[in-house]
This record gives C-alpha cells, structure tokens and sequence, in this order.
C-alpha cells in the first residue's frame, strides 16, 4: 500500500487520511522526513550564489515538511492514541528526531549563511525569522568545540530516552494505580453516573461486577470531593500521590536523577549556571531572578489563605483533618456557607451543549467565526469529532477536531496540538486537536461536566483559537510557537467566558428538563469564586517551586534521595503544607520530565496568568464581549504568533506593561 504520508493530504485543510496510515507508514515517514530534511539544508548550505533570506532562510523554512507532515501526526497518537506497537515506535524514533535537531543546528556550514545574511529592507517578520534562527543555533551550542559538541548531542539523546521512558512509565502508573473497590457502598456519595463510569471501567478492564476509580494526572482526585468512605478517599489518594515512587516496575525516581544531572550538565555546556537560567533566557521572563520574585512573593500569601482555609474545614469536620478530607469538607463548606453543590451543577453542564452552546457560541459572540460539523472526516480514534471553522463572511478558517474522552491508550491531562500550521508562505491552514480526559458514560448517558472539566474545556479551546486565528508568513511563527512563558496566556483569557450571562444562559440548562441554572445559583458561584484560592494556589506554586528545584541544581548537587530531596525543596520554599501536595509530586510530575516542554517552565501558568488578569480587566473596561474587542484581540495577539515579540503584541492590546496587582486580587492575595 501507498503510505499516504508521503505526499500532502487530498483531504480538506490537509488533514491527514488516518484510516489508511499503519503503524509502519509512521516509521518509514519519519525515516524519510529525516532523510530529506538533510538534503534540503545541505542544498542550502551548497548553494554557491552568498546567502540570502530567500535561499537561505526561506529556504529553510520551505524545507522539512514530509518530516513535519510524519511527526505531528505521529505524536498526536503517541499522546492521544498510543497502541503497543506505537509506543515501541517511540522509543525508537524520539532519540532520531533528537539527533536531528542537533545535526541541524550544529551546522556550521549552515550557521554561517544565517549570520551572513543581509537583512537590511527586511519586512519585520523577515528581520525576526534571521533573528530566532540565530537564537537557537547559538542556545543549541554553534559556539561549542568539537568535543563539547560531541558531548551536548549525547547528552541531548539520552535525556530524549529518558524522557520518553518517564513519560510511559508515567501513563502505566496511573492505570495501575487506579482504586478498584468491590461494592457500589464503597462509593456512597458519588452521582449515579459516576457510578455507572466506574462499573464500566471495571467491566472493561476484566473486573466484571466491581468498581473501578481510574486516575487524572494531578495530585487531588476530583472523587475525593464526593466520596462518603473515608478510607476510600485515603486509600485513593495514596495511590494517587505514590505514583511512580513506589519501588517497583514503574518507578521513575531514577530516571529523574539521572535527567536533573544530564539537565545541570548541558547547562554548564552552554554558559548558563543552571538549567533554570538556560530556559529561562528562551522566554519572555525578562531573568531568572524576576521568576523567583514573583513566586516568593506569591508563596506566604497563599499558604496563610491556605491554613485560614484548613482551619474553617477542620471545625466544620469535627476531627484533625487529613489531605483526602481536603476536598470532601471543602465542597460541604461550599454547600453549606454559599449554597453551591458542584455535583448538582453537572446536569447544567452537558459536554455537547457546552461546546455547541457555550464554547462555540463564546467564540461567535466575539469574532464572528462559525462552526461547521464534518461528520465524514475521520480522525484517529471513533472518539473524535471535527469541526469546520468558517470566518464570519463564510471563508474557511481551519479545522478544529475534539477529543474528549479518557481512555487506557491516552495520556493524562489536557492539551492542545496541531496537525497542520497556518502559514502564508506555504499556503497551510490551522488543523488543531483538543484532547481531554473526561470520563466516558455508558452508551446513551450525557457526559456531564464538573466545574473543572467545564474550565478545561474553555481553556483548551483558548489554544485552539491561538492556532486558528494565526495569520503569519513563516511556519516557524505560527500560531502557539511562542515562548513557554506566553502560550497559556490565550487559553486563560478564554476561561472568562464561563460566567459570562450571555454566554452561560445560552448553554447551562439542565440536559433533562431545558431549566436555566437559576440566578441565584450563578451568585453564589460568585460569591463563592475565592473559597479555595488558598489550596489551589499552593498547589500549584508547589509544583512550581518544585520544578525550579530540580533544575537549579548541578552535577554534583543531584541528590540520593529524591522524595528527602522533593520534601526539604518545598519546605524551603515555604510551601510544604501537610494537607496539600504539590500538583504534581516528582514521581509523575510529566509536564517536566517527560518532554512536554515545560521543564524549569512550569511557572509560566502564572506568570502567563498575570497578563491574563490584565486582559480580562481590559475586555470589562471596554464593553466585555463585543465584535469590536473581539477583533482588535484576534488582530493584535491572536493572530501574530510568534511573528513579533509577543510581550509588544500584550502592550499593542493593554497600551502599557502588565502589573501583578489584577492577579493578585483575582487570587485574594492582595
């Protein structure tokens, strides 16, 4: 058979015909894209005539599209859809595509026809497209000797190894994690849905008759807030918080040790004290020292919220409170000091009203853009659905595809990826993928959201619209290729749409009778928006913190004993609670050590969250949810990518630099 990847799609948007790609078309693209990628730059790089922008960095930008076409949709199911045979082609493949950046830009040759280029007359977008290429020749070690470089690109494959091997230990550890309990009493308290979930779970994974708990990726289990039993909250939330850390097949302790001191060596390769300055100085964060700042100003204000909070559900339980009571008399104080019962909200939240009525209807509110069902398009998994995306005058936009329900060959977690990127010079359109890890309800069940789920959904659907909307020349600029510390931004500033009344009315009606939630539920909910700040806030600056942690260190500080090592990092850093475990703890902590991108990154969920504040402000200033802020958002920020500094694309939209003082009143930490 013809392997389909080895031309551009014929479907629309250049959505890649799935049905008729094997497991073995992935590899043999892959091989090829590599093989070609090669050629193309070494034809740059033999080209007599003096470099150019147009032979050399159009050039570049022209090349390594079968390479590009194999590797987003193989990863798409690597995160999303990863059979057995999948997986092993990821060990395989991961480390070759790592070598291949390093053969790319350790190009000398390659190097000197950048730095030659003259780009005097240049368009702006031209001017930064030299400017980031010689950025990430020099940040991938061009400076470097021989022997250095030698030793970077090993350094380099054996961190890509590893990671991959942490991020698939990490996934088998949260199935076999999972809380399987024998009686539906052990389960008091949950809806009768979540039940029925958890019966099913059971059914399919060989447990005919029992009750299945099945894991999200974070620390806190959204059932602990529901479930009556509390040592089935105790014996869920041990399983939980032990993954990967546990002694056995799946532990990953080692692997993060040996990934720190690879992290700390490569640093010291490349000049920079710490692996924490080295990703530092890719984003928008203007050092090191200013992220610290912000998070030790941050940390003492939210544990004091956190321990007032501990205190008013200590009394309220009656006993000394223990981490799985957290979430279970958190919720009861919702019930009974602002009157909102989350589990009775769901009904009011139907996964497909939600995004027809909610999400989408947000979106055409603010930028005239329509969506369109393809029911005959597939995507990877049954699961999948895909929508056509029109502007407002009808001409196509992209495609959205909608993944939403867990299962055992997917990741945790949520995310945002592309299939195809906009880019003028090469005539593409956006195709994205939201991915979500909702349970799936038993055939002919609504899929009812929690509150969280809800805000996910929102989130997610933020990047979407950063990948569709992008407008720019070159596909290295396109759309969510911006600095870590800036792609959560957009996503944030869609959650404010959750509560928004036009939006709310229009999707949050029970799925049986078609009621309105009532009025005075939306009050209390907000009323009720900073009881738990305190928690949630320290949770997350402990994954925060903890991540910098690791990736201060250096070769010779990379500690024995990791989980000593995770307690004193947190303690020193103020935010060792008892009852509150950082988000991610290291044993499963996947967004930095499992090639996500987020390594000495993950502070940018607030740092990104203060420009959010800012523009959440701004949209109230200036009328909410209209067609004029809409569009000035979409022109201004939405749509440039990383075409220009993404900080000018805040200040174009706000007219001046962001403060910190909107995050820390959202947060109650003034």
């Amino acid at each position: 058979m013809t392997n389909p990847l080895l031309s551009p799609s014929p479907l629309p948007f250049r959505l890649p015909p799935f049905a008729g790609i094997s497991e073995q078309h992935y590899a043999e693209a892959v091989h090829a894209g590599l093989a070609g990628h090669l050629a193309e730059i070494q034809a740059i790089v033999d080209n007599p005539e003096p470099a150019t922008f147009a032979n050399t960095a159009v050039a570049m930008e022209q090349a390594g599209r079968l390479l590009e076409r194999a590797a987003a949709s193989f990863f798409t199911l690597v995160s999303a859809d990863a059979s057995d045979a999948i997986r092993g082609l990821e060990t395989e493949l991961t480390p070759l595509i790592t070598a291949h950046q390093d053969e790319v830009y350790l190009n000398r040759a390659l190097f000197d026809r950048f730095a030659a280029i003259d780009t005097t007359g240049l368009e702006p977008e031209g001017v930064r497209l030299v400017e980031e290429y010689l950025k990430e020749f020099r940040q991938s070690g061009i400076q470097l000797d021989g022997p250095d470089q030698e030793r970077l690109k090993a350094v380099n494959a054996e961190l890509s190894r590893l990671g991959t091997e942490f991020g698939q230990r990490v996934k088998e550890a949260m199935k076999s994690a999972a809380l399987l309990l024998d009686s539906a009493e052990d389960l008091t308290g949950m809806p009768a849905d979540d039940i029925a979930g958890a019966a099913e779970a059971a059914r399919a994974a060989g447990h005919e008759g029992k009750f299945l708990l099945t894991l999200i990726q974070p620390s806190n289990q959204p059932a602990m807030a529901v479930l009556e039993n509390r040592d089935v909250r105790r014996r869920l939330f041990e399983s939980s918080i032990g993954r990967g850390s546990d002694g056995g097949s799946l532990d990953v302790l080692e692997l993060v040790r040996s990934m720190a001191g690879l992290r700390a060596e490569k640093a010291r390769l490349l000049g920079f004290a710490n692996y924490a300055e080295l990703v530092v100085d890719r984003q928008t964060a203007p050092d090191f020292e200013a992220v610290q700042a912000m998070l030790n100003r941050l940390a003492p204000a939210a544990v004091r919220n956190a321990d007032a909070e501990a205190a008013a559900l200590a009394d309220l339980a009656g006993h000394p409170l223990e981490a799985w009571d957290w979430a279970f008399y958190s919720a009861k104080v919702r019930r009974e000091k602002y009157a909102v019962d989350e589990q009775a909200l769901r009904p009011y939240f139907e996964l497909d009203r939600v995004l027809k009525d909610g999400v989408f209807h947000a979106a055409t509110s603010l930028f005239g853009i329509t969506f369109h069902e393809r029911a005959e398009l597939e995507g990877y998994h049954p699961d999948v659905r895909v929508w056509e995306v029109r502007n407002e005058e009808g001409s196509p936009l992209g495609l959205f595809l909608g993944d939403y329900y867990a299962r055992e060959s997917k990741r945790g977690g949520a995310w945002m990826n592309s299939l195809v990127e906009q880019s003028g010079l090469l005539g593409t359109q956006a195709v994205v993928i939201n991915n979500l890890n909702i349970s799936k309800p038993p055939t002919g069940e609504p899929t009812l959201l929690t509150l969280d789920e809800l805000r996910t959904t929102f989130h997610e659907f933020g990047h979407a619209l950063h990948g569709l909307f992008s407008n720019v020349t070159y596909p290295r600029f396109s759309g969510t290729g911006v600095s870590r510390d800036f792609v959560e931004y957009p996503s944030q500033v869609n959650e404010m749409w959750i509560l928004w009344p036009e939006v709310l009315a229009n999707y949050a009606r029970h799925h049986a009778t078609g009621e309105p939630l009532p009025q005075e539920v939306v009050d209390r909910l907000n009323e009720s928006r900073l009881w738990g700040e305190g928690f949630a806030t320290t949770e997350y600056l402990g994954a925060a913190l903890l991540d910098l942690a690791w990736h201060v260190l250096d070769e010779t500080g990379i500690p024995d004993d990791v989980l000593a090592f995770e307690a004193k990092s947190l303690a020193s850093a103020g935010v060792a609670h008892a009852l509150i475990p950082p988000r991610y703890r290291t044993g499963y902590f996947q967004h930095i050590f499992a090639g996500a991108g987020y390594a000495a990154g993950y502070y940018s969920y607030i740092w990104s969250e203060v420009l959010d504040a800012e523009t959440v402000d701004w949209f109230t200033e200036n009328g909410g949810m209209t067609r004029a802020n809409g569009e000035r958002f979409r022109q201004e920020l939405l749509s440039r990518g990383n075409s220009r500094d993404p900080l000018e694309s805040f200040r174009t939209l706000r007219g001046r630099d962001a403060q910190l003082e909107p995050l820390l009143k959202r947060r109650g930490l003034e």
